[in-house]
């Protein structure tokens, strides 16, 4: 695969999740990793002293996380952060020395192997009181996450005043995320070599 969507939002039938879709239906080689769906504890139940065994749908989303060229986190913004369940597969998936380590002198080193990600972030806040309450979200996953992990190049995109967005608003940002999933997608395989099998979307 070449682009890994990761669908924060707890409720299937979201704008997040029509939004996640759609980038990765015009993308046309991407895969959507919808966490609601995944059966693991999102706790880190004893920090970083002591491992917590992987789940086997934590496996298979950390090696699809290895693969993918380029990573899309499409989320809302509750209480100034993302939900739970984003936060805890953030907690329990990204763990030193496989994802991240430390240099000698104690700077962080990213390990996944994606050059590329997008945010797309989703929030009530109109976009004019968006100067005044921050969005500490997008810096929480963009740089303190993504990047952090070795996503270098991340975009934000900002869906803000959804609650009183109307259908047409709504209909735009649809398309927003169509025309950002076809022209990563025409990047993304235009970079892959020609003798990698392309994977179909799913």
């Amino acid at each position: 695969m070449t682009a890994l969507v990761i669908d924060g939002h707890p409720f299937a039938e979201s704008l997040t999740t029509s939004i996640a879709q759609r980038y990765a239906d015009a993308h046309g080689d991407a895969r959507v990793l919808a966490l609601r769906d995944l059966d693991f504890d999102p706790h880190l139940r004893f920090g970083y002293h002591r491992r917590m065994i992987l789940e086997p749908d934590l496996v298979d989303a950390k090696a699809a996380l290895a693969e993918a060229d380029t990573v899309v986190v499409v989320t809302p913004l509750w209480w100034g952060s993302v939900p739970a369940l984003l936060k805890g597969f953030f907690d329990r998936a990204l763990l030193p020395q496989q994802e991240y380590r430390y240099s000698p002198r104690g700077l962080p080193i990213g390990l996944l192997p994606a050059r590329r990600g997008r945010l797309l972030l989703l929030a009530d806040t109109p976009w004019y009181a968006a100067p005044f309450t921050g969005l500490p979200a997008q810096a929480q996953v963009a740089r303190n996450t993504l990047r952090f992990c070795g996503v270098r190049s991340v975009s934000t995109h900002r869906m803000l005043g959804v609650k009183t967005a109307s259908p047409e608003r709504i209909e735009s940002w649809l398309a927003s995320a169509a025309k950002l999933g076809e022209r990563d997608g025409i990047r993304d395989r235009a970079g892959r070599p020609a003798s990698a099998p392309l994977v179909a979307a799913r």
